[in-house]
């Protein structure tokens, strides 16, 4: 199996598509979004390359982040109500940390710490080649963000590497990292780990616990691209499978009484191509984003001609800790 693997890479195609696109986008002052909205497609609020978004809410606007497309590092947008987004025409990350080589910049996540804000990042670590996490610092939500550490923060080479960094605030303040190890690389399984995080988010405090690994038929070879709430006093795991340039890629969740599990994944897709009726082609890359008290799902779907990955945005509904789209 490739070292490129599900959800990450843009293809050619993609790349020619979005010189056409960063083209029409309207111009503005540094470090602010771009002036008009971005395009809207039937159901993409960014009809646009904009993979595996990340979003962070801080106050009154959502802030929307992800990965690397020709000319950007790292891709952002902005919202005041989760419907119509604007993307900005400037990097959100300005800089890599020191032991990242540039060209493959994926699966941003933010979040807010003692000192101001994170970002958690995907990138090829120049000294073992495989794909690890690291971090980028801001004073603001917005950015932007300017790489830091020697080396990265969680980079296991012998479960072939670390990707897709999400994270997770508990009941009692503690702040958790969430990955997926990349073993699909190298022929091994993939697992999605967490391990607490310090208060000023660029340290792991204690060792990595497995949550789940890949064990249905949907998911394929692998799972990846964790996100972690809770919900009516249980932990719901949302994760992405099998292969992401597919329409066989799809959202699944599980579910688990405690942080460290064990976790119960559901025999089926909670979203898939299937499930939506082609409405939606390979969705996953998701996250669960609260917005003025209303839980939204945000993640990427394929467009027709499988040129790009836009972003969408549906309500997200719950019956105790089940959830459903609205």
């Amino acid at each position: 199996m490739t070292r490129v693997r599900a959800g990450r890479r843009a293809t050619a195609l993609a790349a020619g598509l979005l010189g056409v696109v960063i083209g029409l986008t309207g111009c503005a002052g540094a470090g602010s979004p771009s002036s008009s909205p971005s395009s809207t497609g039937p159901d993409f609020v960014i009809d646009q390359d904009f993979a595996d978004p990340g979003v962070i809410v801080e106050g009154d606007t959502a802030y929307a982040f992800a990965t690397n497309t020709a000319g950007f590092t790292i891709r952002a947008a902005i919202s005041s109500d989760m419907t119509t987004w604007t993307v900005s025409d400037k990097d959100a990350l300005t800089s890599l940390p020191a032991w990242a080589s540039p060209g493959k910049t994926w699966a941003p996540e933010v979040a807010k710490v003692e000192n101001g804000f994170v970002m958690y990042l995907t990138a090829k670590d120049a000294s073992s080649a495989y794909q690890c996490i690291g971090t980028a610092t801001s004073s603001t939500a917005a950015g932007p963000y300017v790489g830091v550490g020697t080396q990265p923060l969680v980079c296991p080479q012998d479960a072939g590497g670390a990707i897709d960094a999400s994270t997770f605030r508990d009941d009692d303040g503690k702040l958790y990292l969430v990955w997926k190890t990349d073993g699909n690389c190298c022929g091994l399984d993939t697992w999605i780990e967490l391990a607490p995080l310090s208060a000023d988010g660029l340290s792991l405090t204690g060792p990595p616990v497995k949550l789940l690994k890949q064990d249905k038929a949907w998911e394929g070879d692998l799972i990846e691209a964790p996100t972690l709430v809770k919900r009516d006093g249980r932990y719901v795991l949302f994760f992405s499978a099998n292969d992401y340039s597919t329409d066989r890629y799809a959202i699944g969740t599980a579910t688990a009484s405690v942080i460290s599990g064990p976790y119960t994944a559901s025999d089926e897709p909670f979203l898939s191509s299937a499930s939506s009726h082609g409405r939606y082609i390979g969705p996953g890359g998701q996250s669960v984003v609260t917005f003025k008290g209303k839980d939204w799902l945000v993640f990427h779907s394929w467009d027709e001609a499988y040129a790009y990955r836009g972003m969408l945005v549906r309500p997200l509904t719950w019956k105790g800790a089940v959830p459903s789209l609205g």
